[in-house]
């Protein structure tokens, strides 16, 4: 389903799983687009079939068993696991327009999703030094609920965040997630707040406004 967020910007919300190498192919063109002035941004909500990403960070040691497909994601960060069960956004913005700041940017979208998931009914944080979306999990443990990963090209971004609705958790065990491994991962429905993907794309998008007010740079308060 395609529809405008704002005037400028293009809401996406996909159904079926869309495979990553077909999802990668089609941001990098819309990137060109968008750099170029040939298409209105756009945030891209899907899931992908399972498959492993390896960021410009990723370590081989840290791909422990490789039972699905590994791709080079072209992204910062390092290893992550994407699959059924977990919603992504891809975040296209043209960063001239919207302050330059890709520090900003990142902080942003970690605050957008903090508050989406708040909204939902986990409590979430970041943590310093630690990549991700951070939470308590069923164990009283810290754990990840969602991973942030970034690209900007011509200072049009590329890639987003993903966040754990409802996966299988053990496919996360064939890598070390974002080079983290003292800690876990969980999910929304471990911690008893199961939603469907279309609740959880409503509630982002009801949050939508505040995180690209905070674009503008008035109101990107870094820590």
């Amino acid at each position: 389903m395609d529809d405008l967020l704002t005037d400028s910007v293009e809401w996406r919300a996909e159904k079926a799983r869309v495979p990553y190498r077909e999802a990668l192919e089609q941001m990098e063109a819309r990137n060109r687009a968008i750099a170029e002035g040939e298409a209105p941004e756009l945030v891209w909500m899907l899931e992908h079939p399972p498959v492993y990403t390896a960021g410009t960070s990723a370590d081989g040691a840290e791909l422990l068993d490789p039972r699905f497909e590994v791709v080079e994601a072209g992204r910062g960060g390092r290893y992550t696991y994407h699959g059924p069960g977990q919603r992504i956004g891809y975040i296209m913005l043209d960063l001239k327009e919207r302050g330059r700041d890709v520090r900003c940017f990142v902080h942003s979208v970690e605050g957008w999703v903090i508050a989406t998931l708040g909204d939902l009914g986990v409590e979430c944080w970041r943590s310093e030094g630690r990549i991700g979306i951070w939470t308590r999990d069923v164990d009283g443990r810290e754990a990840k609920i969602g991973a942030i990963g970034v690209r900007v090209r011509r200072w049009v971004t590329m890639h987003g965040f993903s966040v754990n609705l409802d996966p299988d958790l053990s496919h996360f065990t064939g890598i070390v997630p974002c080079g983290i491994d003292e800690f876990g991962v969980t999910s929304m429905a471990r911690l008893g707040h199961a939603t469907t993907p279309e609740a959880f794309d409503e509630a982002l998008r009801q949050r939508a406004g505040d995180f690209l007010a905070a674009l503008s740079g008035k109101e990107c308060a870094l820590p």
